[in-house]
């Protein structure tokens, strides 16, 4: 090949490369102004304080009289709550950001494949959403009054703020994840990895895996406990039920034509 031939060839390769890693970086700096859109508004109402005290609620509302949170670094009471607004920015983002992804992949796809990505890409959002939500409304008031149930008297109390808030980003990651249970069925059993007579042999295996799981990220209470484990066996069922309902509306076109040429 001549060296001539062999630059138009890469000449016609590189091109699209670029487009893409160009495209890619437009997504991105999309996804990063949506993130900072919301972080600003966030700042000037409610502003970085009272979203620390909407997170901090939980726990300060089971606290003894008098016991408030403390914070053991110099920088702990600017650092904190300017993490929780940066947090709560990405959260209001979260679908603008996936929606750059889903916008990125999307050319890429077959259309039958396009059917299946985006509800996907919106029910995992409100999946991670719901999860969060669970967490804080109902796990923590039960997590917190467990704990404090069992500190002695002679004990004030006195949780500081960076291990308050490494805390609840943990258990919301746990919960939100948790709930993605039903996606990650419906994407194993739509890929073809495993079938949904598989997914219900394997019932028993991950329900014992769940409160394995369950027992290993969350306190180590029962109430944290199987309020982890309980939804994510309920959500394997949805995600079971979900998986017939995808298979069947998102085939190939190709896929779909094959029983029809069958029985004729």
């Amino acid at each position: 090949m001549s060296e001539s031939s062999r630059d138009d060839e890469l000449a016609g390769t590189e091109q699209p490369f670029v487009e893409h890693l160009m495209e890619l970086r437009d997504r991105l700096v999309k996804a990063l102004i949506a993130v900072a859109v919301c972080a600003g508004a966030l700042f000037f109402y409610p502003g970085p304080g009272p979203l620390y005290d909407l997170l901090a609620a939980p726990l300060v509302q089971h606290l003894p009289a008098g016991a408030t949170l403390i914070a053991t670094s110099v920088i702990s009471p600017f650092m904190v709550p300017l993490k929780i607004l940066f947090m709560a920015a990405f959260l209001m983002a979260l679908p603008v950001v996936l929606y750059q992804v889903w916008a990125f992949v999307a050319p890429g796809l077959y259309s039958h494949e396009k059917k299946l990505v985006m509800p996907l890409v919106v029910s995992s959002t409100v999946l991670f959403f719901i999860g969060v939500a669970f967490c804080y409304f109902f796990v923590f008031g039960k997590v917190f009054a467990f704990i404090q149930s069992f500190a002695p008297k002679s004990i004030t109390p006195a949780p500081d703020i960076e291990e308050y808030l490494s805390f609840v980003l943990t258990m919301f990651l746990a919960f939100g994840i948790a709930f993605e249970v039903p996606i990650a069925v419906v994407v194993l059993a739509r890929l073809g990895i495993v079938s949904i007579e598989k997914l219900k042999a394997f019932r028993g295996y991950f329900i014992v895996g769940a409160f394995i799981i369950a027992a290993i990220v969350t306190p180590p209470d029962v109430v944290s406990q199987l309020s982890l484990a309980i939804p994510m066996c309920i959500l394997y069922e949805v995600g079971i039920w979900a998986a017939r309902i995808f298979i069947k509306h998102t085939k190939a076109p190709e896929d779909a034509a094959a029983p029809a040429d069958s029985a004729s």
